[in-house]
């Protein structure tokens, strides 16, 4: 019984953290950019990398979906890979493949005998679809259900952190987060599977967020660090790779964390695609929460 509780929880944990890799390391504070936004910088002459990059917040940010594609390495504890769709119009909606590769938590999924599940997106809650091994070891269900607000009272401080990522992975934070660093640099242009992209580089020390001239709002720096303090992050290089639409097509985020090194590499493609999200069957759904209490959990993560 307890290895089973240990499993369960290990398990729910990992769903947890793979999400958190998907949405990375990023600001949640979108700046209030709006459906205006949609084509600001068509025909713009940029003056300055700082310039740029905020056109294509902006732009990025107003796309409302996109298709993503995304690799993701957290130390020893885990690699994974992600694809599907997201939207962000009015909260976070979607689905994603996430297939971990590597690490401990691909062998905790090993151990049900899965290496993949289907994360789905809902404005209030995040879903994770696992094996039939689950299924057995849950009554006949194949779902978990993450409330975001749950996340926050069971995770204390790493609760929150969390909870903003699930709320707000959005592809702009990226450029947020570079916008952030204060010594951008243009790196120059280049081709991202076949798009004619320019690409910009720099690196982000959380100590020094709040001194930095990068025209973000003192609550959005802020916010920054004390995201990636949470997360145990002290610097990060971002990478980041804009096409003639001033949209962002791929990104770079590298640094060490709490839980060891951390690459993750994204690639966005078919802005504005339809995205569409639908809330699994509640008679093959189980609430995390709930599934603390019946394993006799304490309500708290450590």
């Amino acid at each position: 019984m307890k290895s089973t509780t240990v499993r369960r929880l290990t398990l729910s944990i990992a769903a947890v953290t793979a999400l958190s890799g998907v949405a990375a390391c990023s600001s949640s504070d979108s700046g209030g950019s709006g459906k205006d936004d949609k084509a600001s910088g068509k025909g713009t002459t940029h003056v300055s990398p700082i310039a740029a990059l905020r056109t294509a917040e902006k732009s990025t940010d107003g796309a409302d979906s996109a298709k993503v594609e995304s690799t993701t390495t957290m130390g020893s504890l885990m690699s994974m890979t992600a694809d599907g769709a997201l939207g962000w119009a009015d909260g976070l909606t979607g689905n994603l493949t996430i297939t971990y590769t590597g690490g401990t938590m691909a062998d905790t999924m090993k151990q049900l005998g899965t290496t993949s599940m289907e994360a789905r997106y809902l404005p209030d809650a995040y879903y994770a679809k696992m094996g039939e091994k689950f299924a057995e070891q849950a009554g006949g269900k194949h779902w978990i259900r993450y409330g975001y607000e749950d996340l926050a009272d069971l995770g204390g401080s790493s609760g929150a952190y969390l909870k903003d990522q699930m709320q707000n992975t959005t592809p702009n934070q990226s450029v947020k987060l570079l916008l952030a660093s204060g010594d951008v640099k243009k790196v120059g242009t280049e081709k991202v599977r076949g798009v004619d992209t320019t690409h910009y580089s720099g690196t982000v020390d959380v100590a020094d967020l709040a001194g930095k001239n990068s025209n973000l709002t003192a609550s959005q720096l802020a916010g920054l660090k004390k995201q990636l303090t949470q997360a145990g992050v002290s610097t990060e290089t971002v990478d980041i790779w804009v096409d003639g639409k001033d949209l962002l097509v791929k990104k770079v985020e590298k640094g060490e964390m709490s839980a060891g090194q951390y690459t993750q590499t994204a690639y966005y493609s078919d802005y504005g695609v339809k995205v569409s999200a639908t809330k699994p069957p509640a008679s093959d759904t189980e609430d995390f929460k709930e599934l603390l209490k019946k394993q006799g959990g304490t309500g708290t993560t450590s």
